[in-house]
């Protein structure tokens, strides 16, 4: 196999060693996805990208996203760090604050991203959401959620929001708990979460554990998502949940007409903090248009040798 540069790089935080890292994979055009799919397992991290020349010449690039098993349409945290060392990589990010618009083919379609950086800060990226949050049917009751998570059932739901399934690609079952100290505790039981969880294009919808109180005062949820079925134990930072969650903030806290954000922190209990910001335009009590935010910062690089 020819030589491949790749760089690892922690997203959704500002500092090195924390938030989601991520391996990408430059020039990978040469690459069959059997290969990409042994080289994000030799990585081993939630995500590996591989960036190789767009279908169509007026986009930036190709990316095809891996999990240490499956191939995966759309996901937000290599969305975010593949823009940021993309421009960082082609030199379109002065320190100005100004933004460098880039255009990332998925599997799930153009996916539009503006990355820039203030003098001094790490590059922060931002990108709408392929397609907005839709409801995934589901018929897990809250008591089997709970005894999955391993916890009790009065501690699954809190004020009026209760279980619900979204997708914004990918699906996601939003299971809101009473408090930190219940998201603290949940550890996910894969095998009976297999038994009853949805599945939406041959993705097994992941449980994503949320709750109002938070560690940090300027986040709005708390939230914690596994996947070992996708070859993640636990998810330090999950943007395409956070895209899917959309759908339950709209359902459950109504948000009013106009622009709308809010942080969400997640990774706490892994000892990787990280920080993703949820974009909301709402017009006349619908969801109109969503983004995804969050910093990236470079970490390490090399070359693929085998």
């Amino acid at each position: 196999m020819p030589e491949h540069d790749y760089a690892v790089y922690d997203v959704f935080t500002d500092k090195g060693l924390a938030g989601n890292p991520l391996a990408v994979v430059f020039a990978a055009d040469g690459l069959a996805k059997d290969a990409m799919q042994r080289i994000a397992g030799e990585f081993n991290l939630s995500e590996t990208a591989f960036v190789s020349a767009p279908k169509l010449p007026h986009h930036t690039a190709r990316l095809n996203i891996f999990t240490p098993k499956i191939e995966l349409p759309f996901a937000g945290h290599p969305t975010v760090g593949t823009a940021v060392a993309l421009a960082e990589r082609k030199g379109l990010m002065p320190d100005s604050g100004e933004g460098a618009i880039l255009a990332l083919e998925e599997e799930v379609g153009m996916v539009r991203c503006v990355v820039s950086r203030e003098k001094g800060t790490a590059a922060f990226a931002e990108f709408d959401l392929p397609r907005l949050p839709e409801p995934v049917s589901f018929t897990i009751l809250p008591e089997i959620a709970a005894a999955c998570l391993g916890l009790d059932p009065q501690e699954v739901g809190f004020e009026n929001h209760v279980l619900s399934a979204w997708s914004a690609g990918v699906p996601y079952v939003c299971v809101p708990v009473r408090g930190l100290d219940a998201a603290a505790r949940a550890n996910l039981d894969a095998g009976l979460w297999l038994k009853s969880a949805p599945r939406q294009g041959g993705l097994i919808a992941a449980p994503y554990v949320y709750c109002r109180d938070t560690v940090s005062r300027n986040c709005a949820f708390h939230a914690r998502m596994f996947a070992p079925h996708d070859g993640i134990v636990e998810d330090p930072a999950t943007g395409s949940a956070a895209a899917a969650f959309a759908g339950a903030v709209m359902r459950f806290d109504k948000p009013v007409d106009g622009p709308s954000e809010l942080w969400i922190e997640q990774g706490i209990e892994m000892g990787r903090p990280s920080r993703i910001r949820l974009a909301l335009d709402v017009e006349n009590g619908k969801l109109t248009g969503a983004r995804i935010g969050g910093h990236a910062v470079k970490v390490a690089a090399g070359k693929l040798l085998a």
